[in-house]
């Protein structure tokens, strides 16, 4: 399956992404910062502009950016960005940089190195000085005005992106369905039974693999490539580690109800540059299949070593140790976990 990204005008407008940026500091928005100008942006305008008691139309207009501080300015393109510095603009440019597909990941109105590092490469993406600092050939360059070489953004790749299936079984719950405090669910749900095996979404590194306390439970985050990560939430147990490479259907944990869940059912994303994206039109209609030898062949490795002297190093950041070595009957030298 061929990915449509959509066009840079349908994409949204770097100033309401930076109004989004600000008033998501501010906890009025719970919506995605997507530079796109709907409901949830403007009952955020609504109810900054009833606290600060301005006139309430739902516009970001020139009192409403004043009365935002800092976070309302300055413009777009009135100075040259650097390490260090916030606002308005800083948010605008963040937003281009990951239109564009250059990250940083976030748009939250500071420059900070995550920022510099994706100015860094958008700047030798379309050979322009990489000098780090956001003027306004750069910021041509993202409004694909010119000022460089590149004709095609890479955010708009030409192969193919999809996904297998992590597991067999009917949606649930879908991307931007509505959750408790105006917010928006942010992936797919697919409730199926505890203890269901959970493959991978496709070629990857495991990049997290741990317990988030911010209510994904049991959590596995796999890096694909062109800035993708697949997310797997509320997992029972994982059975994949940090550094390990994985292919569509390498086993990574199983169906659980941990974390903020209401039941057993898993809870899949699909982000690019961090910013969680619809994952039903990457989807394939294939589930991905099981791989035996992959997790056979992880521990081994992991509690047995290579065969030769060399182990799996002790302060390794590979985790599930003592369930893997202990469902097989060995310990690998691992201690224990006390509770």
């Amino acid at each position: 399956m061929a990915l449509a990204l959509p066009s840079p005008a349908a994409a949204g407008r770097a100033n309401v992404a930076a109004l989004q940026s600000a008033l998501t500091a501010l906890n009025l928005y719970k919506g995605f910062v997507d530079g796109v100008r709907g409901p949830l942006t403007r009952a955020a305008v609504i109810r900054f502009q009833r606290r600060r008691h301005l006139l309430v139309d739902g516009i970001a207009g020139p009192q409403t950016r004043r009365a935002l501080g800092s976070r309302g300015r300055p413009r777009l393109g009135s100075r040259v960005m650097r390490l260090g510095h916030q606002g308005w603009d800083v948010a605008a440019l963040q937003f281009l940089l990951l239109r564009r597909g250059h990250g940083p990941g976030r748009v939250d109105g500071a420059f900070g190195p995550l920022t510099q590092a994706a100015v860094l490469r958008a700047q030798r993406a379309y050979g322009i000085s990489a000098d780090a600092l956001a003027g306004p050939q750069t910021i041509s360059a993202l409004r694909g005005r010119g000022g460089g070489s590149a004709t095609q953004p890479v955010s708009s790749p030409t192969g193919p992106v999809s996904f297998l299936r992590p597991v067999a079984g009917p949606f649930g719950d879908g991307f931007g369905a509505p959750r408790e405090g105006g917010r928006r669910h942010q992936g797919l749900d697919f409730p199926v039974a505890y203890g269901t095996r959970v493959g991978a979404a496709g070629v990857g590194t495991t990049i997290f693999a741990a317990y988030n306390y911010g209510g994904y439970g049991n959590l596995v985050v796999v890096q694909h490539r062109l800035g993708y990560t697949t997310w797997y939430a509320h997992l029972s147990s994982i059975t994949t580690s940090v550094g390990q490479n994985v292919v569509g259907g390498t086993e990574i944990g199983r169906v659980g109800s941990t974390g903020y869940s209401t039941g057993p059912h898993l809870h899949f994303e699909v982000r690019r540059y961090n910013t969680p994206i619809d994952p039903v039109p990457l989807l394939q209609s294939a589930v991905a299949a099981r791989r035996g030898h992959d997790r056979d062949e992880h521990e081994r490795l992991e509690c047995e070593g290579s065969g030769s002297s060399e182990r799996a190093p002790r302060d390794s950041t590979w985790i599930a140790r003592e369930r893997l070595c202990a469902g097989m009957g060995r310990s690998g030298g691992a201690v224990s976990p006390s509770s």
